[in-house]
């Protein structure tokens, strides 16, 4: 089997893994609030993991980034609190479709925080991006929920999340990034879920404990697959994330799939497909930076 193969059988995984978290947090959070559900989901793939950080004596948290991990889980708490805050108010396939619009804040914050260079291609990929979005939120057409100003502020703080990872990955491997991803959110989310707290059935904790599992499949696929292909390879699959979540949506909670959020949603990709071709023909590694893994 080639690479290419694997990196796209890695990253269908992680798409459905992605969408399945998302759908045992969506369960789980009618019967405990978000600050209760995010914590917990946190901490089941923190435990998921620490045997591997005890396996490696915890060489994993050398790093010279401390201060960078640290801004990375700090930020971590409310992107993670407003994106599963959003499952609560609109369909799936709409946080998917709004979700693509990440990349395209990254490219716009590299050129403001990282003078990277700004191309006419680029510009008109990125103005091509916002139209998708304004046709899946049709604003003054129909009134805009809640849900979708929290996706936007989730993947907004998620963008930043990315420009400060680029720093990271610099030096410091993908499992040390999630190891203190994990470690820091778990801990720094603790209080405020403490505060906050609702107990969970036993039901809801089975729910957390797969969510956990599945949110970590995620990254250990995602991270996999992007070492062995190039991102143009990849980017197409991505797209699978809409469908899996406009499929789950509709067999599970009868969520009615949206043509609207189905068009702008292929709008919104096609402008990171361009993007994405351009810095593959360029020879860069904005884009491949800018891919969210967001959990």
């Amino acid at each position: 089997m080639s690479s290419n193969v694997k990196a796209i059988i890695l990253a269908l995984v992680a798409s459905l893994a992605g969408v399945t978290m998302n759908v045992l947090i969506k369960f789980s959070l009618q019967d405990i609030n978000v600050f209760s559900a995010g914590f917990l989901r946190f901490l089941f793939g923190f435990i998921l993991i620490l045997p591997f950080i005890f396996y490696s004596k915890f060489q994993n948290f050398k790093t010279p980034n401390l201060k960078i991990h640290l801004t990375r889980g700090v930020l971590n708490i409310p992107m993670m609190l407003l994106g599963f805050s959003a499952l609560q108010f609109i369909p799936l396939e709409q946080i998917k479709a709004i979700s693509f619009i990440t990349p395209i804040i990254v490219v716009v914050l590299s050129v403001i925080f990282l003078k990277e260079k700004i191309y006419l291609i680029r510009i008109g990929a990125l103005l091509f991006g916002l139209i998708g979005v304004f046709v899946i939120l049709r604003p003054g057409i129909v009134p805009i929920n809640i849900g979708a100003y929290l996706v936007l502020c989730s993947c907004s703080i998620w963008s930043v999340v990315v420009i400060i990872t680029k720093f990271a990955a610099r030096v410091d491997s993908a499992f040390t990034i999630l190891s203190y991803q994990y470690t820091l959110v778990t801990f720094l989310s603790f209080p405020i879920a403490l505060y906050f707290w609702q107990s969970p059935s036993s039901v809801t904790l089975i729910y957390l404990i797969f969510a956990g599992i599945a949110g970590t499949i995620v990254h250990l696929c995602i991270n996999t697959a992007y070492k062995l292909t190039d991102l143009s390879v990849l980017q197409p699959v991505n797209f699978s994330r809409l469908l899996i979540a406009s499929f789950f949506g509709f067999i599970i909670f009868d969520e009615i799939p949206d043509v609207w959020t189905i068009i702008g949603g292929l709008i919104i990709f096609s402008s990171i497909l361009i993007i994405t071709y351009r810095e593959s023909y360029l020879k860069k590694d904005i884009a491949k930076q800018s891919i969210p893994v967001k959990l």
